[in-house]
């Protein structure tokens, strides 16, 4: 007989698969609403405020032309009127959903496989920045409402963000807004923007070629531009016009054709030079008219031709150098009026951003004894004065020439031709260095100028900008013009915020005869038969002056024809020493490349003062130290007092640490 239970209770039944796998299928629901509510919490509540989806908010763009009209270059951004989809070819918003987010025509705003491929990537690969596998409408959420910061809080924002974008707008809205948005490098915002600055024609005439390459700069604007990487650029429009076929956007025959056909990027945009320029006058800019809230244009004193033949003499020249030791170098031009016709702050402004034209300071050796022997001049001596090199000592300083030896009795004007140290020495203890210091000022030297018995043989660091605008006193007449570049500033409408013509300071008279017509006789002869012969542009009045300085750290050649000079600069960032590189080498062969180019362009006139003496050789300059290569160091030898440190300021765009000069004890 079965034994009853005495306790009344039923066994329990057990669930069916189906009937858990509804249960847990609902505490996984349950949960997952819980999870996502938290998640919104937590990301949404401090989202950005999305109802100026539709505000352009950029820099407003300054474009800086030469002084007759060309385009230098362009800086801040520049957007164009939103492009109609409908009116561009299919093939240019196709390039882009092939290349960046081949699904999105079907996600809902994120691609989960995406995601989860992103996140593979980052826990596998520690350090660097994090991987978002962002569709087009991710990037279109973090291009209008969030930063470029590389985080997972910003990534989650996105997403929301994404979704959200999906549920107000249609798939061909938010292709149309991702194009018209979306930066292309070069300041250019938006596929109309791009294909202007690019290629100069708007976005409806774009090629298959022109699109894909478009599309492959959205990996990185400036690292696939076609103007600085032009093969990288042409290799990763290849990737988006094989990506193009896989998808059906166009036919293999339509690809092997945009491969055949070379795209031209707008000559414009290419040949933009001039680069440490637009920093310099940037920043004028900004001061004159305070920070522009419209797009500006800025008519500067800039000559192109003038400026690319700077720009390939300099690189030539360095380059030609380098086995010496020379590393960098910089050159600028005046005009008579201080107008800056060329500006050349280093060899490779995508290297190196410090602008050496005006910020670097660094020792002029004898390119600084012109004010000397001006000092000179104007207290009653003649370029026909005699004078003796021999031995001297100034307190316990003793200047010494190159070859150790002296040549005894000469005149003032063979004493600057041939750089003697000695009678510059002389001459600066006779007169005072505090006068000429004065005479320095008064040309345009603004750095500060010491006044120990070494600064006579250039122990005065200076700008090339300053050596130039203290030398076109020579050139000019005997004029003061600081230099300068900024002709007009106007707005794209046309109105005018700063015009030169009516604030132009009066020119002051800062060299009178007969010191001009002198000191221009002597300086001419330094290129006839002193250190400066190699510096010599047959048919042209030229005069100048060579630099170097102790050890060979710095090297000058400063020159000048009627109305226009140039000062050139060579050495190394870290203010070491170069290899017996003196400023009759390497500088003046980079003035005289320059000057030879530009000299015809200008129609150059006479110095103003005398004639200019016939070339030939020099005996008393041959006994004296031979080749204008072998011009001596001019600070070399112990001063009577401690120099101060060369100042080597910190640039208008900083360049990264290992490019960026450091500051050097001076020569």
């Amino acid at each position: 007989m079965a034994r009853s239970d005495t306790r009344g209770e039923s066994p329990r039944r057990r669930r069916s698969f189906l009937q858990g796998l509804f249960y847990w299928g609902a505490v996984l629901c349950v949960w997952g609403m819980i999870f996502t509510l938290a998640f919104l919490a937590v990301f949404a509540a401090d989202l950005p405020d999305t109802s100026s989806l539709n505000a352009v908010r950029r820099q407003p763009s300054i474009s800086y032309l030469d002084r007759s009209g060309a385009l230098v270059s362009v800086r801040g951004s520049q957007y164009a009127p939103p492009v109609d989809l409908d009116r561009l070819p299919p093939y240019v918003p196709a390039a882009f959903v092939a290349i960046e987010d081949r699904w999105f025509y079907w996600h809902f705003g994120f691609n989960p496989w995406g995601i989860v491929r992103s996140q593979i990537y980052n826990l596998t690969h520690d350090g660097g920045p994090l991987r978002g596998g962002s569709t087009i409408t991710q990037q279109l959420a973090r291009n209008l409402f969030l930063t470029m910061d590389q985080t997972y809080r910003r990534k989650a924002q996105e997403l929301v963000l994404a979704v959200w974008l999906e549920t107000k707008f249609t798939k061909k809205e938010i292709l149309a807004l991702y194009l018209n948005r979306v930066y292309f490098g070069a300041g250019a915002y938006g596929i109309e923007a791009a294909s202007q600055r690019y290629f100069g024609k708007p976005a409806d005439q774009l090629s298959i070629g022109e699109s894909a390459l478009l599309a492959g700069m959205m990996k990185g604007p400036s690292r696939y531009s076609p103007v600085s990487s032009a093969d990288r650029a042409a290799r990763r429009a290849t990737v988006v016009l094989n990506e193009m076929v896989r998808s059906g956007a166009i036919t293999p025959a339509q690809r092997a054709e945009a491969i055949r056909t070379p795209v031209r990027v707008n000559p414009t945009l290419a040949s933009q030079r001039a680069q440490y320029f637009t920093d310099w006058v940037d920043e004028q800019v900004r001061s004159l008219v305070g920070e522009p809230t419209e797009d500006l244009i800025v008519e500067t004193t800039l000559d192109l031709p003038i400026q690319v033949s700077a720009e390939q003499a300099l690189r030539a020249g360095v380059a030609g150098a380098r086995g010496q030791g020379v590393q960098q170098g910089a050159l600028v031009a005046l005009d008579g009026e201080g107008r800056v016709r060329a500006y050349v702050g280093g060899v490779d402004y995508e290297e190196s951003q410090f602008d050496r034209a005006a910020m670097a300071r660094r020792q002029a050796g004898s390119a600084f004894k012109p004010f000397v022997y001006l000092t000179a001049l104007e207290r009653g001596r003649t370029p026909e004065t005699p004078v003796v090199d021999e031995a001297i000592r100034i307190g316990t300083w003793e200047p010494r020439n190159y070859t150790g030896e002296f040549l005894g009795p000469i005149t003032l004007q063979t004493a600057l031709a041939q750089s003697v140290n000695t009678v510059a020495a002389r001459l600066a203890n006779e007169v005072g260095t505090g006068n000429i210091a004065a005479t320095a000022r008064r040309l345009g030297i603004s750095s500060r100028v010491q006044l120990d018995p070494s600064m006579a043989l250039g122990a005065v660091e200076v700008s090339p900008l300053e050596m130039a605008q203290a030398y076109a006193p020579f050139a000019n007449g005997g004029v003061f013009s600081p230099a300068w570049a900024i002709e007009r500033v106007r707005t794209a409408q046309g109105k005018v915020l700063y015009d030169r013509s009516v604030a132009s300071p009066s020119r002051t008279q800062v060299i009178g005869s007969p010191a001009l017509p002198q000191m221009n006789q002597m300086m001419r002869q330094v290129l006839v038969s002193g250190t400066g012969t190699r510096a010599r542009v047959p048919g042209y009045d030229l005069a100048g002056k060579t630099g170097t300085t102790s050890d060979y750290r710095d090297a000058w050649f400063v020159g000048y024809s009627g109305g226009f000079v140039a000062a050139v600069w060579v050495g190394r960032d870290d203010n070491t020493p170069m290899r017996r590189v003196t400023g009759g080498g390497a500088p003046a062969a980079v003035w005289q490349a320059f000057m030879a180019r530009a000299l015809p362009r200008l129609r150059a006139e006479p110095i103003p003062g005398g004639q200019a003496p016939p070339a030939g050789p020099d005996p008393i300059g041959d006994l004296l130290q031979g080749p204008a290569e072998a011009e001596a160091p001019e600070t070399e030898g112990p001063a009577p007092a401690p120099a101060a440190p060369a100042s080597l300021q910190a640039p208008v765009a900083a360049p990264p640490p290992s490019a960026q000069p450091p500051a050097a004890p001076r020569a």
